[in-house]
């Protein structure tokens, strides 16, 4: 079943903007005709994504560790179990200030997509 999905199955990639991403769900890869995606990513300790922008909203769900997650001019300490909303065409980062690796959910709607993300740096 292709909509069934178990997270060490899925190859990881190197994101443009500094993370290690598994695409979980995401239109082309799903079965049922979501129009969202979402994914898990990692960032190792004292690293951070490049600051980037999307044109889609996301929402970021905190799996495992500790960071700073920017959003435009605010930036909020998140940790495990948290989720904060980001929305579409915000300037975002998130760094990894802990010991262990950052680990978290990240739910893009509609469906991420190259087109729709802007590095800035």
């Amino acid at each position: 079943m292709k909509d069934l999905k178990k997270l060490q199955d899925i190859n990881a990639i190197e994101g443009d903007e500094g993370t290690k991403i598994r695409q979980i769900f995401h239109p082309h890869n799903t079965l049922s005709g979501i129009r969202y995606s979402i994914s898990h990513s990692i960032v190792a300790p004292g690293k951070k994504s490049k600051l980037h922008k999307m044109k889609s909203s996301e929402v970021y769900y905190i799996l495992e560790g500790q960071g700073i997650l920017q959003i435009d001019d605010e930036t909020y300490n998140v940790s495990k179990d948290q989720a904060i909303y980001i929305p579409p065409h915000s300037r975002q980062r998130i760094e990894n200030t802990g010991k262990e690796e950052l680990k978290f959910l990240c739910i893009v709607d509609p469906a991420w997509t190259n087109e729709d993300e802007e590095i800035l740096e």
